[in-house]
């Protein structure tokens, strides 16, 4: 596997090019990219230009370009911090980046146009927002056995050609320098495509009966159907579900006599949304509706989609913890009716009442669906690898794919519940742990396992959800207590506000890094992007409901000359209050934080054959609103000129994902 450039320093020429320089890898060759032309030539090493001027910055890696409506821009990692060592290389976590514009007249920090400010601005904050993990010798974005399997034809392959296409986060970035590489074959740019992964790294040593032995979770975000919570549920039309994750859990076991690491065991687990077409449509209540849309392509798109998961894992265990009553149950009546309808054999489904078994704080009723699951985790097994022999002693033949309603508390417990048993299954193997013995006897062992698990599940819950996982005491304690369920109603809240008034630029960054919606390169046609086409009157009432709560503050601290006059003062003031706030409410959906690159038309005004819980916060019009061109309605906030260019622009934009 060729090696990668761990560290550039850049040099510039006038404001023509950008030239980066390997300076700890004898005879390399540098990079020039062109900044009129976005030309990029290798040059040939000790070939520096006498006019090149070298800038204070150290690059730590290149993740790719990306092209907004006035400028190319080339993205740059500026810092890094060592998240641990896995088989003998550092793991990395990126820190800062840096954006370095190919346009001639155009200031990062003050872009002269206000479309190109605000998709700056969703880069940096995507970039500053995520856990972007890399390392420049170990391929962090595959699990241990497909490394394994696949050793000896990536030998003399290039690092981004081996890495895996589903975790390769910043693959559409990398486009212009892989399409460079394979279309020059006297221009090889592999060593500066850096691959990087959205997820969690953690790795902890401990001691167990004089052993030493080494515990990682690795989690991996798949960049296909990626975003946020309310804004990117259940499948795609190319089989892609939304919050895919595959988490690794790797058992390293110190050799006594070499010192080295020789046995290597893993375990793998995946998540993914419900895989229908499904959404929850925000409208300002706690409780979002629920969208069901039963398409035709329905059964083809799971098919396709469980399928890539075989040929990929093996057998699959579809565990299912969405409850079976209440808001969540039409969500669990369509997976089950469409798992039933394809009957694949390598697929098998099994159901949890998560809620109803383990209510009353009844942690402990996890063991029911550990036992329901036991003949399949056997069957299934784990990767086991003794570096002294040829071959693998053990392959993982399945996995046990699991999903709740978001993907993320229910799931992480029930996947820590599974990696715990496995892990003790791995211990009892190597002869560490005896047949009656667990890991839970060890405190020490125990406590760090519990803590990998707890950070892994915050960190999956904050990537798409907003805010830490909920039953987060339970994984770090093995106890569910009153102090974690306030806790948990802490979070509640602060995921509905992020979900509710931010998300909607956090998707945004999502499809922007991922090319989902491509920039065209007149910016005065995405002003849709920086303008609010609601009406005046929909805009004016959060100001005029704010203005009225602090009136009736005053009305109350204020010195009074009778209580006659402030009779009638509260009066107005109340009666202003309530009427903006029923008029919000009516038209929740107006003053909800919406994506606005690519529009979720699709699923908010869907009337097709399916399941609707209500339709709320849809204006006094209700489902008879207009429809656009695609025949979805419009609501209020886009009855205007203004609100129906910008629909028109952005689904153009955001489906042909066409560039002028």
């Amino acid at each position: 596997m060729q090696l990668l450039h761990q560290r550039l320093q850049l040099y510039t020429q006038g404001n023509d090019t950008y030239i980066f320089v390997p300076p700890d890898t004898a005879g390399a060759q540098s990079l020039t990219i062109h900044r009129s032309s976005g030309e990029l030539v290798l040059n040939a090493p000790h070939s520096l230009p006498p006019s090149a001027r070298r800038t204070g910055k150290i690059i730590y890696g290149i993740l790719g370009i990306i092209s907004l409506s006035l400028s190319e821009y080339v993205i740059v990692m500026t810092g890094r911090e060592v998240k641990g060592r896995l088989m003998g290389q550092d793991i990395y976590r990126a820190t800062d980046f840096d954006l370095l514009p190919l346009g001639q007249n155009i200031d990062v920090f003050n872009p002269p146009h206000p479309v190109e400010a605000h998709l700056l601005n969703l880069v940096r904050t995507h970039l500053h927002g995520g856990n972007f993990l890399f390392s420049y010798g170990w391929d962090l974005t595959r699990r241990l056995q497909s490394q394994w399997e696949t050793r000896e034809q990536d030998t003399d392959r290039p690092f981004w050609a081996t890495a895996d296409d589903r975790f390769f986060w910043n693959k559409f970035l990398q486009t212009r320098l892989i399409e460079w590489t394979t279309g020059n074959t006297s221009q090889d740019l592999s060593p500066y495509i850096l691959p990087i992964m959205y997820g969690t790294f953690d790795i902890r040593n401990a001691t167990l009966h004089g052993r030493t032995i080494q515990i990682c979770l690795i989690s991996r975000r798949s960049r296909f159907r990626t975003g946020t919570r309310y804004f990117r549920r259940g499948i795609d039309h190319d089989g892609h579900v939304a919050n895919f994750n595959e988490t690794e859990q790797l058992l390293l076991v110190e050799d006594a006599k070499s010192g080295e690491f020789s046995t290597q065991m893993s375990f793998v687990q995946i998540r993914g949304s419900v895989p229908v077409f499904w959404a929850e449509v925000n409208t300002l209540r706690y409780k979002p509706d629920l969208q069901i849309m039963d398409l035709p392509d329905t059964p083809d798109m799971m098919r396709k989609h469980l399928q890539e998961q075989v040929s990929i894992y093996g057998d699959q265990a579809l565990v299912n913890l969405v409850n079976r009553k209440g808001h969540e149950q039409p969500v669990k009546e369509a997976y089950e009716r469409y798992v039933a309808q394809l009957n694949l054999p390598s697929v098998r489904y099994q159901y949890f009442d998560f809620h109803n078994e383990c209510k009353h704080m009844r942690w402990d009723r996890i063991s029911v669906l550990i036992d329901e699951l036991e003949t399949d985790l056997k069957r299934y097994g784990y990767f086991h690898l003794t570096s002294n022999q040829p071959e693998a002693a053990q392959l993982q033949r399945g996995t046990v794919r699991t999903n709740c309603m978001d993907n993320l508390d229910r799931t992480n417990v029930v996947q820590a519940a599974l990696a715990r048993w496995t892990l003790n299954q791995q211990l009892k193997a190597v002869g560490i742990l005896s047949e009656e013995d667990s890991i839970e006897a060890y405190e020490g062992i125990s406590k760090d396992f519990r803590e990998i698990w707890a950070d892994h599940a915050d960190a999956i819950a904050n990537a798409y959800g907003g805010s830490g996982a909920l039953k987060s005491d339970f994984t770090r304690t093995s106890k569910r207590t009153k102090k974690g369920a306030l806790e948990d109603g802490v979070k509640s809240l602060l995921r509905y506000f992020k979900n509710n008034f931010f998300d909607g630029a956090r998707q945004d960054g999502f499809d922007l890094i991922a090319g989902n919606w491509v920039p065209r390169k007149t910016p005065s046609s995405s002003m849709f992007l920086v303008t609010d086409p609601r009406p005046l009157v929909t805009r004016s009432m959060p100001v005029v409901a704010s203005f009225s709560l602090f009136m009736i503050c005053a009305g109350l601290t204020l010195p009074r000359t009778s209580d006659y006059s402030l009779f009638y003062y509260f009066l107005l003031w109340i009666a202003l209050f309530s009427i903006s706030l029923i008029f919000i409410g009516i038209h929740g959906i107006d003053y909800v934080s919406w994506p606005r690159l690519i529009p979720s038309t699709d699923y908010i005004y869907y009337s097709g054959p399916g399941f609707r819980s209500a339709h709320h916060g849809k204006g006094f019009g209700g489902d008879d609103a207009p429809k656009t061109r695609s025949g979805t309605s419009i609501s209020t906030k886009w009855l205007n000129s203004a609100g129906k260019k910008r629909i028109s622009v952005a689904v153009e934009e955001g489906e042909k994902k066409r560039v002028d």
